[in-house]
């Protein structure tokens, strides 16, 4: 595990660095997305800026909503502090950032989620990439399968062999980002968008089963209830673009 890189003085974070490339291959996706559809290419990394606030805000607060016992006597502490993000919080405060910000700048606001779900995608799987080299805690439970491995000098360091989570989660989310991408010119942003929403909630819902995740009620996480929903929701969605065409590049 490397969690940071020393660089004489600076000492670089190597969760934070998968974010910011990340950060930058959403945002160069996005950019040609909007190229093709005949939008500003400059906008696409305000989309993505609005994103990573509003996500960093929504998965803090999701934290801290969730886990009020790891808030303490410190809320405003651990609040503002390095620690405490979830996914799920993340993406609801990003999708209502970019929903503002797309009504700003007067975007069609299905065409702007159709082109946003391939680098979404992409940034969270490359976020994963960033829990498995850091070791930040996302691993999962003790296994013998032969792929399973420790985390002695992770940033929540473990010598037991478990599951190497992140790694599952990169696979199948980047594999979900190539289909996306494949499919844009070909199916409707609305049916683009529902896919997101399926394969991603059923990525975590199955995921959850390896990870350390306690469950609320003895049978289920948290995640994967959010995950039905999600499942749910893009469901929903496919009976909304019923008749739907594809996003069609201008020119």
């Amino acid at each position: 595990m490397i969690p940071s890189i020393d660089l004489g003085p600076l000492t670089i974070q190597t969760f934070g660095l998968c974010v910011a490339i990340a950060f930058l291959c959403a945002g160069a996706v996005l950019m040609r997305r909007f190229r093709e559809l005949g939008w500003d290419p400059d906008w696409a990394y305000e989309g993505t800026g609005a994103a990573l606030v509003g996500g960093i805000v929504g998965a803090r607060l999701w934290w801290a909503l969730t886990d009020l016992s790891a808030v303490g006597d410190d809320p405003f502490g651990r609040i503002f502090g390095g620690s405490g993000l979830t996914w799920y919080g993340g993406a609801i405060g990003g999708t209502l950032a970019v929903w503002l910000w797309a009504k700003w700048r007067k975007l069609p606001l299905w065409d702007m989620a159709g082109a946003a779900v391939p680098a979404l995608a992409l940034g969270y799987a490359l976020g994963r990439v960033g829990c498995q080299i850091s070791g930040d805690g996302d691993y999962g439970i003790p296994s013998d399968v032969p792929w399973a491995m420790a985390y002695p000098e992770g940033v929540v360091p473990t010598t037991q062999e478990v599951h190497p989570t992140p790694i599952y989660e990169t696979l199948w989310i980047g594999l979900v980002a190539l289909m996306l991408w494949q499919l844009r010119d070909r199916i409707g942003p609305k049916r683009l968008v529902a896919i997101y929403l399926i394969a991603s909630g059923i990525e975590r819902f199955v995921v959850e089963f390896w990870r350390r995740n306690e469950a609320v009620d003895g049978t289920i996480t948290l995640a994967q209830i959010t995950a039905i929903v999600s499942i749910l929701f893009g469901v929903a969605v496919v009976g909304m673009a019923r008749g739907g065409g594809a996003s069609r590049p201008a020119g």
